[in-house]
């Protein structure tokens, strides 16, 4: 019988807010945050909204009682010190929102949503005055953008100046700390601590992509560095970079506003991992190769892999010295990391910009007998000459595209017969690192 080993209890969080049928804002962006954060989220919904990426088209509301009872199911059972709020709709809802966090003594970092990012309001213009009166003060944190705030505040917030004003207005109601969010400003988050009263700017920039849900997004991941045990000012900071990802990693899934992916940092780390492993792997194939050795040019050659949707060469691997003939045998030179190799980046960003699914390339010696095995392979095969470049560009960005040019699509084989002070080369190009690794021994094997 094989044991479970311990493991540590992971902390549990809390979102009180409305559900989003599109799946981009709301209790979907909650929970997605705080999986991608590493801490248990649990839920209580308060309305159900007919929505998607163009706005709200419809709302329904849930009782009071029934929104108690999901919040007393979880905290009878589990251990909730964190929670966030979201999409409260009425002034019935928040007062019994603020019952139950006074029952069981939940620390509370509040979302005051008003509206939704692709339009339609969700929170009642007489609901307004009871979450000032009976939900503000039990909070620790409020995360309004400069809109929320200034209805929160009574006053309009247009200016950095302006959100230092209402963000003091705002503590003076009970809540301890207010970070006024800088998406409607100039990307710059402003937090202020009531009880140290000291401000702290919390620079950004603004990024492109779909932003729907980035605002729910935050304030889950400010509760989710919370309940793990970080600062205030560094939960602000690191929920400020978690949700640039998160917009920079989106993707259009409707014909409105895009939802944020809160889950793309970690997939691209994915990537990452799974491409230096199988650059690993391909190095090995070339290492273990009695032939290959034959094909490695005088300065080296290298091989690289570029993550999907690469776009620039810190997303392509590559080893770090080049690869090089020692005793008869191929020996790398350094590991295999991101960054490693401008000169193959350059070549594999030409190919994938014409054919995405061509993330692989190796540069191999030069020779007739290896470019008649690769005819005989029955490989595609494009050139380029370098007396033909332009001025002011890069031989591989402009080689392979020529080359690619030449062939109509992007070739097996790419191969340029040097210049001065230049060495000929081949250029091998896949999908994947063993691909054009296993290729590589393939052709060496074919060369007396």
């Amino acid at each position: 019988m094989i044991e479970k080993s311990l493991t540590i209890k992971p902390q549990i969080v809390m979102t009180i807010a409305g559900s989003d049928s599109g799946g981009g804002a709301g209790i979907a962006a909650d929970l997605k945050t705080f999986a991608a954060l590493g801490v248990h989220g649990t839920c209580a919904i308060t309305s159900i909204t007919a929505q998607n990426t163009t706005g709200v088209l419809e709302s329904f509301d849930l009782t009071p009682e029934a929104i108690a009872s999901q919040i007393e199911a979880v905290c009878t059972d589990m251990e909730v010190k964190w929670a966030k709020t979201g999409m409260l709709a009425s002034s019935e809802i928040v007062r019994e929102v603020a019952k139950e966090v006074r029952k069981h003594g939940l620390s509370i970092v509040l979302d005051p949503v008003m509206a939704a990012e692709a339009g339609g309001n969700l929170l009642r213009k007489e609901a307004i005055s009871v979450l000032i009166e009976e939900l503000l003060p039990l909070c620790k944190v409020a995360t309004p953008n400069a809109f929320e705030a200034g209805d929160l505040a009574g006053m309009a917030v247009k200016t950095p100046e302006d959100a230092k004003v209402a963000a003091k207005k705002i503590t003076d109601i009970g809540v301890e700390a207010v970070i006024v969010t800088g998406g409607h400003l100039d990307a710059t988050d402003l937090l202020y601590e009531a009880t140290s009263d000291t401000f702290t700017r919390i620079p950004g920039t603004f990024v492109k992509g779909g932003t729907h849900g980035s605002g729910c997004t935050y304030s889950a991941a400010v509760t989710a560095f919370l309940a793990s045990g970080e600062s205030l000012e560094s939960a602000a900071r690191k929920a400020k970079k978690f949700v640039e990802q998160a917009i920079l990693m989106s993707q259009p899934v409707g014909r409105g506003t895009g939802p944020v992916n809160q889950l793309g940092a970690t997939l691209d780390e994915k990537e990452r991992y799974l491409v230096l492993r199988e650059l690993k792997e391909a190095v090995s194939i070339l290492e273990n190769s009695f032939d290959f050795s034959k094909l490695i040019p005088e300065v080296g050659c290298n091989i690289g892999m570029a993550i999907p949707q690469a776009d620039g060469y810190k997303d392509v691997a590559a080893v770090e010295g080049r690869i090089v003939k020692h005793k008869g045998r191929a020996v790398s030179v350094g590991c295999v990391d991101f960054g490693a190799s401008r000169h193959v980046a350059r070549i594999i960003l030409a190919s994938l910009r014409k054919n995405p699914e061509i993330r692989a390339a190796i540069n191999v010696k030069y020779s007739r007998e290896a470019l008649a095995a690769c005819r005989e392979m029955k490989l595609g095969i494009s050139s380029f000459d370098r007396a033909e470049e332009p001025e002011n560009t890069s031989t591989m960005d402009w080689g392979t595209v020529e080359a690619i040019k030449k062939y109509g699509s992007v070739p097996k084989v790419i191969y340029d017969k040097g210049g001065p002070g230049k060495e000929p080369m081949i250029r091998l190009l896949g999908a994947s690192a063993t691909e054009v690794a296993k290729l590589a021994v393939e052709l060496a094997e074919k060369i007396d």
